[in-house]
């Protein structure tokens, strides 16, 4: 069981925290609020623990949650440690892209090794994000940006797949039917 009352805390911190951040749909100047990301991870997360439940679902919720809040707000490292623990912090940290690093593809990298580094919760949330992304790309993408992201989703599969099977099976569903998108 997990608890409502930290997947509030997290709700109303990721809410505040990315308040006026925006997506593009794919459609051209189609917006989305960035909360309905945060959602649609978070409802991933919910899904797969009735699936399974070798997972820390607190955890896992709460890093779902407040994957994206060091990478893409102010908040730091240290407020996440005094809110809500080391281990979310720690989980956060792990899906957060290291920006020193020199390209896309080492941020990757460094930051699977990371999340291999925690538990499997950590492991569901990176796949969860994942399944989300493969959603219709943005309007602006081009064939190449979208090759290299669905090269990227496999990427992610291969080296997590481990950490949930229902979620690897539904992440392997989403790269092929992003092929669609691609043309």
């Amino acid at each position: 069981m997990w608890s409502i009352e930290k997947l509030q805390q997290a709700w109303h911190l990721a809410a505040r925290l990315h308040e006026g951040q925006k997506y593009a749909g794919p459609d051209e100047g189609e917006q989305f609020e960035y909360l309905n990301h945060i959602g649609s991870v978070t409802f991933e997360i919910l899904n797969a623990l009735q699936q399974a439940e070798d997972l820390d679902a607190d955890l896992a919720i709460q890093c779902a949650v407040l994957h994206d809040t060091i990478e893409d707000t102010q908040q730091s490292y240290a407020g996440i440690v005094e809110h809500f623990g080391e281990a979310v912090a720690n989980g956060v940290m792990a899906l957060t892209k290291n920006e020193a690093l020199p390209d896309k593809a080492a941020m990757m990298q460094d930051s699977l090794q990371r999340i291999k580094e925690q538990p499997k919760a950590v492991w569901a949330v990176k796949m969860a994000d994942r399944i989300c992304n493969l959603q219709p790309p943005p309007y602006y993408w081009t064939r190449e940006k979208k090759e290299k992201y669905r090269e990227e989703a496999r990427l992610i599969h291969r080296e997590l797949r481990e950490g949930h099977a229902y979620l690897a099976a539904r992440l392997a569903a989403k790269i092929e039917a992003y092929g669609g998108y691609i043309g």
